[in-house]
This record gives C-alpha cells, structure tokens and sequence, in this order.
C-alpha cells in the first residue's frame, strides 16, 4: 500500500486482483515521488465502452427491497474509499483500488437495451433500482445523460423504480422525477454518510458535499417526490456519533424515510479502507478497526445473509437502537409511499390514450 494520498482520490493503490496470477508494480527506481509532498498528482480518469447486452441484472439477496436493478455505470469517480462494489472492477480484470475510480466503463446503449426489456412480452412490472451498485449520477453523467435516459424510459412505460445516490446532480432530473411521482412510480433515496465538510473530501472525495446533499433532499421533497435518506455506511467508531446529527438535518430538508446500513469491508475493500486509516486517521485506526471486528463476529467482513448489511453484537445493537431513537425524534419512518405498478403500459396498448389523458 502506499505512504502518499492522491489529490481527489479514495484510494492510494491498486492492489492485487484476486482473479489474476500476475500483478503489476512500480519500480522505485524509476518512480521517484517526492518525499516532501503530502499528495501525489491523482491519475486521470478513462473512459471505456461497456458491450452488455441487456441492461437489467437481477439478484436473489434476501436483504435488499428490490431484485431488478439497472446500473449505467462500472467503476465509480465518486472514489469513497469503503465502496462495497470496489471488487467488482475485478471481473473485469482491474484492480479494486485506484482502477475502480479511474478506469470507468459505460453503457452507451442502456436505455435503448431498457426499453427493449420492459416492453418484452414476459415482462412483469415491478420495481426497478437505479444505482444497486455504483452512483448513476457520478460526474460523467452530467455530459453523457445516461441515467436521466433511463428515466425517461421509466416515466413512458410508468414502471416504478428507485434511485439512490450521493450526487445532487440527482435535482437536474427533477422534472423526469414529478412525471413518475404521478403515477407512484418512484422514490429517490440521497445517500448521506457524514456532515463533517473535511472527513467528507477525504472519505468521499469527488461526490457532493454534505450540504449539496441536503440541498437535494429540499429541492426534490419541494417538488413533490418522495425522498429519503440512506446513512450510509455507518463506520463504528468514525461516522456512528453523527447519526442523530444526519437524521435531524435530513428531515428538516424533508426527507420522508430514513435507512441506515453497517459498513461492510468485502474481499480488498478491507486492507484499501485500513490503508485508508493509517495515512489519514493514524491515531484512530485501532479503534475503529477494532469496532468493526466488534460488530462482524471478530472479523472485518461478514457475507452471510441478514447479517452482512446489520452486523451483529452490542456495538451493532447500540447503533440501530441510536438510528431508531433518531428517525423517531425527526418523526421518520422506515418506508416511503409504496410503489404501484397498476399504471404500467406498452407501447400499442390499446389503453394508452386513456392513461394518456389521465
């Protein structure tokens, strides 16, 4: 791992895929980084062509509210360093490190794929997730419009779906949003780990500030759609202390709902986040590390089932008693309005010009 942080990055390394035999590292011989600098220049981020052939993935995981999800993106600019979907990039050959935040492929022809699938005969209408895995309103969608596409696709058909993400680019598709909300198709959750402006830029460098974040969660509750806030991920020992703090500022803003997940540290999510520790909180890194064996049976990670989102033991259990006593201060519930399906409609449906009209 690596002594120097990046300027605008999470990760400081790229370490080792476990999928490939050979790896790759830097000769110190040639690569020379000054001693004196605190950050090294950050890599560029790339851009590359992603060949799917469908655009719905669907999953069997008994502990998410949803198992159909599109993600326009793989990889994330966003850069947070407790990413759990870092060992991704690893299917594809990259490393879990500095290639998931630099090295981005993107689906051109998602929401042409999309529309294809939910105008297909076995189509059942249900619940769609935007973003299950990476941010769908990461910086390169602001050019590239890809999940606002979608939307629009979601909003024709009226099939319902959810986003959840840490962009305030999220209010740029407000309108596309108001459209779905009239036929209960939508909720958007904004996604809040922490209010502290400088753990922020080094926990999550290039997504929203907390403040833009609150900002979202105002503009889209004053525009009508429903919205929560996910406090998310919640590390012990490092962000726990503000879930009060978080809950309260997001229900001012308007928030509906309120959920929170446990930090989860999968396969080399672990030893990048424990790297992310030492260069930047030394003096906590114990603690914190320590707290999280706490609330995963002693380990860093636990997978299994019901378990893997919530962890387990009396430090867990203080924090869902902590975020319980929050959402009822703030006057939060767990869910938003459900989602309906009973507008959904395909193009030629003979009753299209009806619900046109409605």
């Amino acid at each position: 791992m690596s002594d120097a942080s990046l300027h605008g990055r999470g990760a400081a390394s790229n370490p080792h895929n476990r999928f490939e035999r050979l790896a790759y590292s830097d000769d110190p011989d040639v690569v020379q980084p000054d001693p004196e600098a605190e950050e090294a220049p950050a890599p560029r981020t790339q851009f590359f062509r992603d060949p799917s052939r469908s655009a719905i993935v669907r999953n069997e995981s008994p502990d998410v509210p949803f198992d159909a999800s599109i993600n326009p993106y793989r990889g994330c600019e966003h850069g947070c360093i407790y990413c759990y979907a870092r060992p991704t990039h690893e299917y594809l050959g990259f490393s879990a490190g500095l290639d998931f935040e630099t090295k981005i492929l993107v689906k051109e022809e998602i929401a042409a794929l999309l529309r294809a699938e939910l105008c297909a005969p076995d189509w059942t209408p249900k619940l769609v997730m935007i973003g299950g895995v990476t941010d769908p309103y990461q910086r390169v969608e602001k050019r590239l419009r890809l999940t606002r596409a979608c939307l629009e696709v979601f909003a024709e058909l009226r099939n319902p779906c959810s986003v959840v993400t840490k962009s305030a680019l999220v209010m740029r598709d407000i309108d596309v949003f108001q459209q779905l909300t009239r036929f209960e198709a939508t909720t958007v959750y904004v996604s809040v780990t922490t209010l502290d402006p400088a753990l922020h830029r080094l926990l999550e460098p290039r997504s929203s500030a907390p403040w833009r974040r609150l900002a979202a969660i105002e503009a889209l509750a004053r525009a009508g759609v429903p919205v929560g806030v996910l406090v998310a991920p919640v590390i012990p020992g490092l962000t726990d202390h503000e879930i009060p703090a978080i809950v309260s500022a997001c229900a001012r803003a308007g928030a509906r709902a309120a959920r929170h997940i446990l930090l989860r540290l999968p396969h080399a999510v672990a030893p990048l986040f424990e790297d992310w520790l030492a260069r930047h909180f030394p003096e906590r890194r114990a603690k914190v590390m320590g707290r999280i064996r706490a609330v995963r049976d002693g380990r860093v990670n636990d997978p299994r089932f019901h378990s893997r989102m919530a962890g387990s033991g009396v430090f867990a259990d203080q924090i869902h008693a902590l975020f319980e006593l929050a959402c009822r201060r703030a006057g939060l519930g767990e869910e938003p309005p459900p989602l309906s399906t009973r507008f959904f409609r395909r193009p030629n449906d003979p009753q299209l010009d009806l619900f046109s009209r409605a």
